[in-house]
């Protein structure tokens, strides 16, 4: 077996010109604390939360009108309470930058390219905040957004979060059910929305979406109208106050993708946000006041939020609104290249697009300010990593990983730690991630569950409506008591490093042998004729080996003939196992995805199994919705014999 490939080293001088070597420095000034390399590091942040949280809070100098009593008070989880008796408001710090510099640039298919100073983004939130309270938006009220990602989506959510309100956001492509199944749990007082928006060469209208989800909402006293009736809500000029709010006071509610039942409504605080993300954008994406920062995504993924807090470290964030392959897939490079992006994030199947489609970078424009790649939404294979290095050599790729639960990466990168080929770099600083088998055990290169055996700040305070916290245990610490478990597969090396390989509610198990969706599809995905792929496994209730199905997305012109299917089959054998050969193999037009590039693995399985698609998949949340519909057709059909692909077992 070839062994990974170092593709990135740190540079001599990186403790001295990174952020986190600059924290070092503060820890060994200010605390007298000395690590010997980052894995030293991480345990001392793991083993001593207080400390390491502490330190945070003083390093980044969080600023709150009322001193903390503790840091932690209830170490256990659920339940941990962080900083108690503090009083700060998110916005405060994601505005305390003044000047005329840059502080948002926004380029969008629908309206062109526009940009805020720091001054001027401080005024409009400002009137914005005047105009809210004016339609009478208190303190824990709900002010949800049907917008795009541009700068009113932005300016709202600061403004809402200056009040000490709640707020909520989806993108314009969601459809009716999906934004009323998200918005209708929060009871909103004011909407604000576009009724229409261009994407490529195509112009979308929503008024029909925008008055049947006004219609289903009818908590609302107010609604805006963005393309019309913006300039009236920030009419007034308003002074830039900010409510100080405790330490666990709602910030936003972020929504689940609902692509295994209804969506959660994850409720995020003010005062774990800000420390997670002054931490995860600082110390491990290294980020500063110089920085030019953009991630491609809508207002309805987390990283929306991940990017709108580069603010809170005096970072530029570049916002990208529209088809990302329009009229290419050079669009963001361009762009990147064009507004001097230095930090360039973006999906793990977007890159992976741009190296199927053959993209030469070197064509895109000028791209020497970008000096690091980031890549989440789905694993990212070595062939992934190694695209992006035959690109751009000298760039630093942070792969990473974590979820909308907790707004953050759970693993990540660390301008300290080597970049490996198909590997994750380490485990994120306050993160106590573990491997954990079957039996609650923690091990070390094979593979587990994904568990956090620690409390983090930015843990969701509840779920919406979850009263008595029942959904809340059920989600995560139903599996191993007191112990976040993800439902991710994670293996972890003894260098610290680690690979995630897919969802272990998609688990395919062969022959009592589990297997991770990810390594499968780098392999089938990279066969010829073969553009996507998604694997279900499906039990046998008599406790046989079940079935392994795999479904094929192939390119124009391609068929599934016998020729291919022993090609896709060989390569699985050869590169895997004999376990990893399918039972069958289907050509669909295309594979099932959210829009932030999620494959529905376990939504796929249950319709196969017989539930109705809208009990398993919130519709407006897919890239295509039509996607779904061989699965539904497959599943309606009469069940019957099926040629045989051959033994499973070795």
């Amino acid at each position: 077996m070839t062994p990974p490939r170092t593709l990135w080293t740190p540079a001599a001088d990186m403790g001295e010109r990174s952020v986190v070597g600059r924290y070092l420095e503060w820890l060994r000034r200010e605390r007298g604390l000395r690590f010997d390399g980052y894995e030293e590091l991480w345990r001392w942040s793991v083993d001593d939360l207080p400390g390491f949280w502490s330190s945070i809070w003083s390093f980044f100098d969080v600023q709150s009108s009322h001193p903390y009593d503790a840091v932690l008070e209830h170490p256990a989880m659920p339940g941990a309470r962080w900083f108690t008796g503090a009083r700060l408001n998110y916005a405060e710090r994601a505005l305390a930058t003044t000047g005329d510099d840059v502080a948002v640039i926004a380029r969008s298919q629908s309206t062109g390219d526009r940009r805020l100073t720091w001054d001027e983004l401080r005024d409009q939130v400002a009137r914005c905040r005047a105009g809210l309270a004016r339609l009478g938006v208190r303190s824990g009220d709900r002010v949800a957004g049907y917008l795009p990602n541009g700068p009113e989506a932005v300016v709202a959510f600061l403004a809402t979060a200056s009040l000490g309100a709640v707020w909520a956001s989806c993108p314009p492509e969601f459809g009716t059910r999906s934004v009323v199944d998200r918005f209708g749990q929060l009871d909103p007082v004011v909407l604000l929305v576009t009724r229409g928006y261009r994407y490529g060469a195509k112009d979308v209208d929503r008024h029909t979406e925008v008055d049947a989800i006004v219609e289903a909402l009818p908590s609302l006293t107010a609604v805006v109208d963005v393309d019309t009736g913006w300039d009236d809500l920030l009419a007034d000029p308003g002074e830039l106050a900010f409510e100080p709010v405790p330490f666990d006071h709602p910030l936003y509610v972020l929504f689940s993708s609902g692509t295994t039942g209804p969506p959660k409504a994850i409720v995020h605080g003010h005062g774990g946000i800000l420390l997670e993300h002054l931490k995860a954008l600082g110390l491990h994406q290294d980020l500063g006041p110089c920085d030019r920062f953009t991630w491609f995504t809508t207002t309805g993924w987390m990283m929306w939020n991940f990017l709108v807090s580069a603010l809170c470290l005096g970072a530029t964030i570049v916002l990208f609104d529209g088809d990302p392959g329009w009229p290419d897939l050079g669009t963001l490079w361009r762009m990147a290249a064009e507004l001097d992006v230095t930090v360039f994030g973006a999906s793990a199947p977007f890159l992976l697009s741009c190296r199927a489609a053959g993209l030469q970078l070197a064509d895109q424009g000028d791209l020497s300010a970008l000096r690091s790649v980031g890549s989440t939404g789905a694993p990212l294979p070595a062939e992934g990593f190694e695209w992006v290095y035959e690109q751009l050599p000298d760039v630093w790729l942070t792969s990473i990983s974590g979820g909308t639960d907790v707004c953050t990466a759970f693993v990540g990168g660390s301008p300290l730690v080597p970049v490996v080929a198909g590997e994750i770099s380490c485990r994120e600083l306050g993160a106590s991630v573990e491997a954990f088998d079957e039996h609650g055990r923690s091990v070390v290169g094979e593979q587990g569950e994904l568990v956090v055996t620690a409390p983090m700040p930015s843990m969701p305070l509840r779920f919406w409506g979850d009263d008595d916290g029942r959904r809340y245990r059920d989600a995560y610490f139903s599996r191993f008591p007191g112990v976040w478990c993800h439902g991710d597969w994670i293996t972890i090396t003894d260098r610290g490093s680690c690979t995630i390989t897919g969802r272990s509610d998609a688990t395919l198990n062969r022959g009592g042998v589990r297997l991770g969706t990810s390594e499968l599809y780098t392999v089938v995905d990279a066969v010829p004729g073969v553009r996507d792929s998604l694997a279900v496994h499906l039990e046998d209730p008599d406790g046989g080996p079940g079935r392994l199905l795999l479904f094929v997305a192939l390119d124009p012109g391609v068929e599934l003939d016998d020729e291919l299917a022993a090609r896709i089959r060989a390569d699985l054998r050869s590169a895997l196992s004999p376990r990893h050969s399918p039972d069958e193999i289907v050509a669909v037009p295309a594979i099932p995805r959210t829009h932030s590039g999620k494959k529905l693995e376990v939504p796929v399985k249950r319709i196969l199994l017989g539930t109705p698609p809208d009990e398993v998949a919130s519709l407006g949340s897919l890239a295509d919705p039509t996607a779904l519909d061989p699965f539904v057709q497959r599943a309606a059909r009469p069940a019957g014999p099926t040629r045989p692909a051959g033994p499973a077992a070795p």
